[in-house]
């Protein structure tokens, strides 16, 4: 089995953890928000699922080394699986070193996030390096892959700030790299369209969403 095929496999693994920890939460109970809550083995399952499966499909456009789907799929792995086991515990899943089995966590925690890190790059470097893409397709994971480096950055304040405030930045910066990917594919289908003017829409599309996180971290600095 290709890393891609394998990847797609855990992303739906991991989708279907998240939902059933919602379904879980709805039985349990319990703070939605707060550091001991269901909240995490829900969004980190969910978001994962898909931020995974996206990584594999722009990867494989990209022709992206398989070695680096399989850091991206371990790393996902890896934090959901973590993540979801403190829950179950029900102690703080990120920032917790009250027990020797805890400190462990956290460092497999700040593993998996170093993986992550680098496999971004790997993926961004990748995209801005590929020429065999229509420029429409060429755009979109330049942009794409760009937000998703800055989607980290977010997430790299928030754990310099042991939590911080900029969820709202992070969240919408990480899914840049499915949306308008997704959007130059939906185009590319349109055949009464140029490429010109495909290249125009995901222009576009892409002010807009860059104009979108500068609001959401506008919004994040000042509350």
């Amino acid at each position: 089995m290709t890393p891609t095929r394998s990847a797609y496999r855990v992303a739906a693994l991991l989708f279907l953890s998240g939902l059933v920890h919602l379904v879980v939460f709805a039985v349990d109970g319990g703070p939605w928000e707060g550091p001991v809550s269901w909240r995490k083995a829900v969004t980190f399952g969910l978001s994962f699922g898909l931020t995974l499966a996206t990584y594999a499909w722009v990867g494989a456009r990209l022709r992206l080394r398989p070695g680096w789907v399989r850091l991206f799929t371990a790393a996902s792995v890896l934090e959901v699986s973590l993540t979801t086991l403190q829950a179950w515990r029900r102690v703080p899943s990120h920032f917790n070193e009250a027990t020797t089995f805890d400190q462990v966590v956290t460092r497999g925690l700040t593993a998996g996030g170093v993986m992550i890190v680098v496999s971004v790059v790997a993926l961004t470097v990748t995209a801005f390096t590929a020429r065999h893409l229509a420029p429409s397709m060429r755009l979109a994971v330049r942009v794409g892959t760009a937000t998703f480096a800055v989607a980290l950055a977010f997430g790299g304040l928030m754990i310099a700030e042991r939590g911080g405030s900029w969820k709202l930045a992070h969240g919408v910066a990480m899914h840049g790299v499915l949306l308008l990917p997704a959007l130059a594919w939906a185009l590319a289908l349109t055949t009464a369209w140029s490429e010109r003017r495909r290249s125009r829409t995901v222009a576009l599309a892409s002010a807009g969403y860059c104009a979108l996180i500068v609001a959401a971290a506008g919004y994040n600095a000042l509350v």
